[in-house]
C-alpha cells in the first residue's frame, strides 16, 4: 500500500510524461501546460488511485482515471476563474489574467475533452466509469451555476448552501474514489460507501475552510483572515448568523455588507461570535467528518489496508490550515 505522499509522487511523474499539451498552436497550449505546472495538491486523482488499491494493486485503468480526473478539475479551474474575474490562482496569475479571455476558454475547451480522452482509454470498466464521470461533470456545472446565482441572492438558505458545496466540491472527490474503486474490482456497496465518504468528506472539507478562512491562525494560513468577508461571500459562517441574529445583530450585518471599513472583518466576526455562527460551523463540520468516517467504516476491506486513506481524510479533516 502506497501513502498519500508517495502517490502524489508518482502521479507526477507519469501525468506530466503523459502530457498531450506539446501540439500546435502554441497559443492554446502553453497556457494548459502552464497551469499544470503550478502547484496542485493532487488530491482528487490520488484519491482514485487509492480507492483502486484498496482492492488490488493499482492497474493503468486506474492511471487514465487518475489522469481524466486531474485534467477535468484543472478545466474547472480554469472556467471558474473566469466567472470570478479572479487574477491569482496558486499564487500566480490566473490562465485569462496572463493570457487573456479567449485563451483561458478554449484552453478549458481543450483540456476537458483530453480528459474524456483519458477516461476513455479504460478498458474494463468503462461504462460504469464513464456514467460516473457524466453524472459528475454535469452536477459540477450545477454546483457552479448556483453558486453564481446566489451571488446575486439575499435569501440563501443554509441547505441551498450545503446542496451547492456537495455538487461544487464534494461530488468530485466522491466520485474519484468510487471511480478508482470500480476500476479495481470494487462493486457495488463497497464503491457507494466510499462515494458517501468521499462526498461527506467534501462537505466537511469546505465547511472547515469556510472556519478557518475567518478564524483559522494568518500565519498557518499563510494569508490574512477574513477574506470571504471582504468580499462578502455567502459562506454558511454568514448565513447561520443572519439565521441567529435578532434585529439589532441582523442590520449590523447588513450593514457591513455594504461596508468597505477597514473594521469590517473585526466587527463581522465579532457578530459571528454573539450569533453563535463560529460553534454552529465547527459542529456542522464535525458532523458531515463523523458521518465520512462512517462510511469509510462500512466499506468491507481489511483495516491494514484503510490505513493510508485514513491517514489522508484524518489529515484533510482535522487541519488547521
Amino acid at each position: 500500500m502506497h501513502s498519500f505522499k508517495d502517490l502524489v509522487t508518482i502521479f507526477e511523474e507519469r501525468f506530466r510524461a503523459s502530457l498531450p499539451f506539446t501540439q500546435f498552436p502554441a497559443t492554446l497550449y502553453e497556457p494548459c501546460r502552464y497551469l499544470l505546472r503550478l502547484d496542485g495538491k493532487r488530491i482528487r486523482p490520488v484519491l482514485c488511485l487509492m480507492a483502486n488499491e484498496l482492492f488490488n494493486e493499482i492497474n493503468e485503468d486506474a492511471w487514465h482515471a487518475a489522469f481524466g480526473i486531474e485534467l477535468f478539475h484543472n478545466f474547472t479551474l480554469i472556467h471558474d476563474d473566469i466567472m470570478d474575474k479572479a487574477p491569482l490562482r496558486r499564487g500566480n496569475p490566473t490562465i485569462h489574467a496572463k493570457y487573456g479571455l479567449t485563451a483561458g476558454i478554449l484552453c478549458g475547451d481543450v483540456m476537458s475533452i483530453y480528459a474524456y480522452d483519458q477516461i476513455a482509454q479504460i478498458k474494463h470498466t468503462l461504462p460504469q466509469a464513464l456514467a460516473i464521470f457524466n453524472k459528475t461533470a454535469i452536477e459540477v456545472c450545477e454546483g457552479q451555476q448556483l453558486d453564481m446565482d446566489y451571488e446575486a441572492r439575499n435569501d440563501v438558505r443554509i441547505d441551498e448552501y450545503l446542496h451547492m458545496i456537495a455538487l461544487k466540491t464534494s461530488v468530485l472527490l466522491a466520485s474519484s474514489l468510487k471511480i478508482g474503486a470500480i476500476t479495481g474490482g470494487g462493486m457495488g456497496d463497497s464503491a457507494n460507501k466510499l462515494y458517501e465518504f468521499g462526498k461527506n468528506m467534501g462537505i466537511a472539507f469546505q465547511l472547515q475552510d469556510d472556519y478557518l478562512d475567518a478564524f483559522g491562525d494568518a500565519e498557518k494560513l499563510g494569508k490574512q483572515n477574513g477574506g470571504d468577508i471582504k468580499a462578502n461571500k455567502k459562506t454558511y459562517l454568514l448565513l447561520k448568523a443572519l439565521e441567529n441574529a435578532n434585529a439589532t445583530q441582523h442590520k449590523e450585518i447588513e450593514d457591513l455588507l455594504k461596508s468597505e471599513s477597514d473594521q469590517k472583518v473585526a466587527s463581522m466576526l465579532s457578530l459571528y461570535n454573539a450569533t453563535g455562527a463560529d460553534v454552529a460551523c465547527r459542529q456542522e463540520a464535525e458532523k458531515y467528518s463523523k458521518a465520512a468516517f462512517n462510511c469509510f467504516e462500512e466499506v468491507a476491506i481489511p483495516s491494514r489496508r484503510k490505513q493510508p486513506l485514513f491517514e489522508l481524510a484524518n489529515y484533510l479533516l482535522m487541519r488547521d490550515k
